[in-house]
């Protein structure tokens, strides 16, 4: 039998009513609310994982104040980042936008999945 590998797992929501945004992370790895959730009412939220980096909360959350969508958020973030096949992250803006990224070298079942109820809601690991 094949033992399950250890994984973390982020939501990343926006209550469409409300406009509140967050992020909730479960891990078996100690202390990832300090690496992988990243929020703010006035922006909206985002999750790294996967060998994180966490330049992409702060950096975000900034362009998500700017007013770039959550598309372009996870572009630009990305798209710097010499690592960022080995990394995830969503992002939901305050405006509702939602985007998220699983690079190519990650985990074979690492993935995300996005929809209008949760805004985006990831399967991180």
């Amino acid at each position: 039998m094949t033992q399950p590998r250890p994984s973390t797992f982020s939501i990343v929501a926006r209550d469409p009513d409300t406009n509140a945004v967050g992020v909730a992370v479960h891990s078996k790895f100690i202390s990832v609310g300090s690496v992988v959730p990243f929020v703010s009412a006035d922006a909206g939220a985002i999750a790294t994982q996967s060998f994180a980096n966490v330049a992409y909360g702060p950096e975000g959350l900034d362009l998500l104040r700017e007013g770039q969508p959550a598309e372009a958020v996870v572009e630009q973030l990305t798209a710097t980042d010499d690592e960022a096949e080995s990394r995830q992250v969503g992002v939901v803006g305050q405006d509702g936008t939602v985007a998220a990224f699983t690079g190519g070298e990650c985990f074979d079942y690492a993935g995300d999945l996005q929809g209008r109820t949760t805004r985006c809601r990831g399967t991180f690991s």
